[in-house]
C-alpha cells in the first residue's frame, strides 16, 4: 500500500476526512533555540466547495463550510485569535450564515477564537459557516470567500497568518453528493480474529445518483472475509509497495436525494497473524459518470490496530585482516516476527541500520541504501570515509525481512580489540512494538 502522507493536505484545508490517526510523519528536532525563538499562524480552511441548487426545483441546500487556525510552535501560548473572513466575492453567487462566535458586518465578519492550538490529532476547525446558493444563481456561477487573521502570542506578542494565502472558491452546481457517514479505525483487534467495519454512505446532493463505486484497498495484514458479488477482488504489490488486496465493486442501486446506502452484508475483516498497524481505505463515487459535488467526504483511511509484536534485531559481523587489507563486513537486518511492520501514513524507513566506524579502519565500498554521517548525524560529504552510515529499509518490512549491507572496510593500522557499534533506530520515536530491544545493537569487530 502506498504511503500517505496528511502534513500538506491539513496546511492546505484540503481533504479532512483522513484518520488523524494515521498520521506518523516524523518532524526533526530544531535546535533549541530555533524551536523556541519561530512561530506561525495558518488558517484551515476548504479550498474549493459546491453550491448545489434545489431539488426540483426548491429551495438550494445549505452547507456548512468549516474553518479554523492554529501555530506551529507548542512552546507558546497562543490567544485571541480573530479570523476576517470576506465574502463579498459571493455577491449573487451564495449567501453567508454567520455562526454565534462571529461578528458580521456587511458582507464580512470577524470571528472570534479564544484559544489557538496547535495542529494535532485532536485538532478541529472552530468556526462553522453555514453557505447556500444565492436565489436565482446559475449552475456553474462562481465566487470566492478569502479570510485573514491575526492571534496574541509567539516570540513578537502578535502573529499574523500570511496575507492573501487563504481563500475558498465556489461553484453553483447540480448533482449526486455521495458522502461516507464517519467511522472510527479499530484497537486491540486480535491476531487472526476479525473486526466488522460499519459502512454507510448518503447522497447529499440535489441529484440521483444511478449506481455507486465502491473502492477498498487493505493492507497485508488484512482481508475482506466476506466477498461480495458485484465486486472484483485483486492482490498487489511486492518490493517497492506492501502487499495490498483491493476491491473495486460497482453496485447499481439508485440514490435519490437524500437516500443511504449499505453494503449487502457488513464488511468483515480478516486479521492475519502477523497483523499489526493495518490500513483499511475506502472511496465512493457515483457510478453513471456523474461529477460528485464534494469529494472531500467520499473518502476515509481506517488505521486498524492489532495487539501484536514485531522482534526488530541487527546482527554484527567479526573479520580479520592486515594493516592495508580490505576486507567485507556484512550488516543484517532481521524482523523475528511475528507481525509485519510499516510506516503506512509517512512511508518514512520502517527502520534505520547504523553503523559507527571501527578505529583504524576506513569504508571504501557503500551499500547503496547507506548515507554517510558525521558521528553525530550531520552532514558529510564524500561518500567513503564517514565515521557513520545510516542505511534505510523500505517503508515496510514483511514478518520475515532479512537484509544485508555489506561494507567494505580497509584496516589502516593494527588497532588491537578495535569495534565499531551497529544499531537500529526508528525514523521517529521509537520501536513501542518490539518486546525485546537487547538485539537492536551489536558489534563490528576487527581482528
Amino acid at each position: 500500500m502506498r504511503p500517505v502522507s496528511l502534513g500538506r493536505a491539513l496546511r492546505l484545508g484540503a481533504c479532512t476526512t483522513l484518520a488523524a490517526g494515521l498520521v506518523t510523519a516524523g518532524l526533526a528536532a530544531a535546535p533549541a533555540s530555533a524551536a523556541t525563538e519561530s512561530d506561525q499562524l495558518w488558517i484551515n480552511a476548504p479550498s474549493t466547495q459546491a453550491l448545489p441548487l434545489g431539488t426540483d426545483g426548491g429551495a438550494p441546500q445549505s452547507r456548512t463550510i468549516d474553518v479554523g487556525i492554529y501555530h506551529d510552535n507548542s512552546h507558546f501560548t497562543v490567544t485571541d485569535g480573530k479570523v476576517t473572513v470576506d465574502a463579498s466575492g459571493l455577491a449573487g453567487v451564495g449567501e453567508v450564515t454567520w455562526p454565534d462566535n462571529c461578528a458580521p458586518n456587511g458582507t464580512t465578519a470577524v470571528c472570534s477564537v479564544p484559544d489557538v492550538p496547535v495542529i494535532g490529532p485532536d485538532y478541529s476547525q472552530q468556526i462553522h459557516l453555514g453557505i447556500r446558493a444565492a436565489d436565482g444563481a446559475q449552475a456553474g456561477a462562481q465566487g470566492r470567500i478569502t479570510y485573514g487573521a491575526t492571534a496574541t502570542g509567539g516570540p513578537d506578542g502578535t502573529l499574523t497568518a500570511p496575507e492573501d494565502s487563504f481563500e475558498t472558491d465556489f461553484t453553483v452546481a447540480s448533482g449526486p453528493d455521495l458522502s461516507l457517514a464517519p467511522v472510527a479505525g479499530v484497537e486491540h483487534a486480535q491476531p487472526g480474529g476479525t473486526a466488522t467495519i460499519p459502512f454507510a454512505l448518503t447522497n447529499k446532493g440535489n441529484e440521483s445518483a444511478h449506481g455507486v463505486t465502491v473502492k477498498m484497498t487493505a493492507s497485508y495484514g488484512l482481508d475482506f472475509l466476506n466477498k461480495y458479488d458485484a465486486c472484483t477482488y485483486t492482490r498487489s504489490g511486492g518490493d517497492e509497495y506492501a502487499p495490498m488486496t483491493g476491491a473495486t465493486c460497482t453496485f447499481d442501486q439508485v440514490l435519490a436525494p437524500g437516500d443511504s446506502f449499505e453494503l449487502p452484508a457488513p464488511l468483515q475483516l480478516a486479521i492475519a497473524r502477523h497483523a499489526l498497524n493495518d490500513r483499511l481505505d475506502i472511496s465512493v463515487d457515483p457510478a453513471d459518470g456523474a461529477t460528485d459535488l464534494a469529494s472531500r467526504d467520499n473518502y476515509a483511511a481506517l488505521q486498524i490496530g492489532t495487539d501484536n509484536t514485531a522482534d526488530f534485531s541487527v546482527t554484527g559481523a567479526a573479520v580479520t585482516g592486515t594493516a592495508g587489507q580490505t576486507v567485507t563486513a556484512p550488516l543484517t537486518f532481521k524482523n523475528n516476527g511475528p507481525a509485519w511492520f510499516a510506516n503506512l501514513g509517512s512511508g518514512d524507513p520502517a527502520a534505520k541500520v547504523r553503523l559507527i566506524v571501527p578505529t583504524g579502519t576506513t569504508v571504501t565500498g557503500v551499500p547503496a541504501d547507506c548515507v554517510p554521517h558525521t558521528l553525530t548525524g550531520g552532514y558529510y560529504e564524500k561518500r567513503t570515509g564517514a565515521p557513520r552510515y545510516d542505511c534505510a529499509l523500505p517503508y515496510w518490512v514483511s514478518e520475515n525481512t532479512e537484509r544485508t549491507y555489506a561494507f567494505q572496510l580497509r584496516i589502516d593500522a593494527a588497532v588491537p580489540g578495535t569495534t565499531g557499534e551497529v544499531s537500529i533506530h526508528p525514523e521517529f520515536g521509537d520501536f513501542a512494538f518490539d518486546p525485546d530491544t537487547t538485539n537492536n545493537t551489536a558489534s563490528l569487530a576487527v581482528n
